[in-house]
């Protein structure tokens, strides 16, 4: 199998892609470091609507506690989704929001 970057077939990684390009990827993907915040909120409204809501609402105690488990998956979920989101647009090369480029000097 090879790199969908490069096309390599040398040192691939668990992604499926070789070294250098998982490195570059991990280069440009920080510029993205924000994209945590909306994954987590995800999870953190599932969390609060089922966990907290629905006992209010009359539901037993163990609904709460699926709750935790629908929390974290959320979280996952909305994390994978963004991580191949990103990826196909490494592989695109879309440029960066201008508020991440350097100023010309």
């Amino acid at each position: 199998m090879a790199c969908p970057r490069c096309a390599t077939d040398l040192d691939l990684v668990k992604t499926g892609w070789c070294r250098a390009c998982e490195n570059a990827y991990d280069t440009w993907v920080r510029r993205h470091a924000a994209d945590i915040i909306w994954v987590v909120m995800g999870g953190g409204v599932v969390l609060a609507g089922l966990g907290l809501g629905l006992p209010l609402l009359g539901a037993e105690w163990y609904v709460g506690a699926v709750a935790a488990f629908s929390g974290f998956g959320t979280i996952i979920a909305l994390h994978r989704l963004n991580d191949r989101r990103r990826r196909r647009q490494f592989l695109r090369g879309v440029a960066l929001p201008r508020a991440y480029l350097p100023s010309p000097k």
